[in-house]
């Protein structure tokens, strides 16, 4: 692993923490806390291809008295999906106050065809993919591509499908918007993300 990169959360209590190696796409491995809805942690593996589409995504949630885990593999037949669960967060989300997370995973995966890139739920690292993907750190100001990501919320890890648009906005910058959602994410030359409005800024030693 080449970098090792680490955000702070600015949104809640929290950080993340990723080992990555981009030589030939991108193969990662990190860490998220956090205590909203409620404390966790999340671990995950991250492997894409040369092309920075996603091979594969490993994820695991945990907290006090239970623990989820999720796999995601994109082949050409498709997304296979495969979770395991132990405790019951939701009873834990109830119990504290929250609404529950449902099921991990997705019911039809199908509903995943058109993503090529994961979208991990509070994590600063995973926007690297479709800004790679697209070569939208070297693409002229006003760039767009609408996409599909299959979107992974945390701690439950439900699965779905979600729009997403990202736009080369001048260097060192990308536009991303979702829904109603837009930030304009701050990224070094290699596209990572140094500051994303309302989520995460990057720690650096230098």
């Amino acid at each position: 692993m080449a970098k090792s990169l680490f955000w702070r959360r600015t949104d809640t209590a929290g950080a993340e923490h990723a080992l990555v190696g981009d030589d030939q796409g991108l193969a990662a491995r990190g860490t998220q806390l956090a205590v909203d809805p409620l404390p966790y942690t999340c671990r995950y593996t991250l492997t894409t291809g040369a092309d920075w589409g996603t091979e594969r995504v490993e994820v695991e949630t945990q907290g006090a008295d239970w623990l989820r885990s999720l796999r995601l593999d994109r082949s050409a037949d498709g997304w296979r999906v495969t979770t395991h669960e132990e405790g019951d967060l939701d009873r834990v989300l109830a119990a504290a106050g929250h609404p529950t997370a449902g099921l991990p995973g997705t019911d039809d995966p199908d509903r995943l065809a058109d993503a090529v890139d994961v979208d991990l739920g509070g994590s600063a690292l995973f926007n690297i993919l479709p800004v790679r993907r697209l070569g939208l750190t070297e693409a002229p100001a006003g760039t767009e591509h609408r996409i599909t990501v299959a979107w992974v919320l945390v701690p439950g890890l439900l699965v779905i499908p979600a729009e997403q648009v990202y736009t080369a906005a001048g260097p060192g910058r990308v536009r991303f918007a979702s829904e109603s959602f837009t930030a304009d994410l701050d990224v070094d030359p290699a596209g990572y993300v140094l500051r994303y409005p309302g989520l995460a800024e990057r720690v650096t030693t230098d």
